[in-house]
């Protein structure tokens, strides 16, 4: 696949919270299952671990970097898509700039255009809206 045809999604919000806290919602299980999806996550790299994603079915994924509270990696494999997802914290100040960047996306097949579409959106009006949320219940 020609480099043209790689989607990238990069998606960059600030929370009101320190990077610990944030740290916390994406790597304690529990936490996650409470805001993002039912799964099995352990933040230990090698680690397999699925989400449930409802209507697409499971997403199966393997934890590639764990740098507390800073860096965490994993592949992102559901059908068609086999892709990375990197959640990056910044802390400035007393908060947190959350960046995140899901890629491999071979825009030029029609159903992995269709997932890098709908997830563009998605990463910021659903899942970092509910991780918000979270942290500020």
């Amino acid at each position: 696949m020609s480099e043209s045809h790689r989607g990238t999604i990069e998606v960059d919000e600030f929370v009101p919270h320190k990077a610990t806290r944030v740290w916390a919602a994406l790597t304690d299980a529990r936490e996650l299952g409470q805001w993002f999806m039912s799964n099995d996550f352990q933040p230990e790299v090698g680690h397999e671990f699925t989400l449930d994603t409802g209507r697409w079915g499971v997403t199966y994924c393997t934890v590639l970097e764990v740098d507390a509270p800073r860096r965490l990696r994993y592949s992102w494999r559901n059908g068609p898509l086999d892709t990375i997802v990197t959640w990056s914290l910044v802390q400035e100040g007393a908060g947190t700039r959350i960046l995140i960047e899901h890629r491999g996306f071979d825009t030029s097949d029609p159903l992995q255009r269709q997932a890098y579409e709908g997830m563009a959106g998605g990463w910021r009006s659903m899942v970092l809206r509910s991780l918000a949320g979270y942290l500020a219940a």
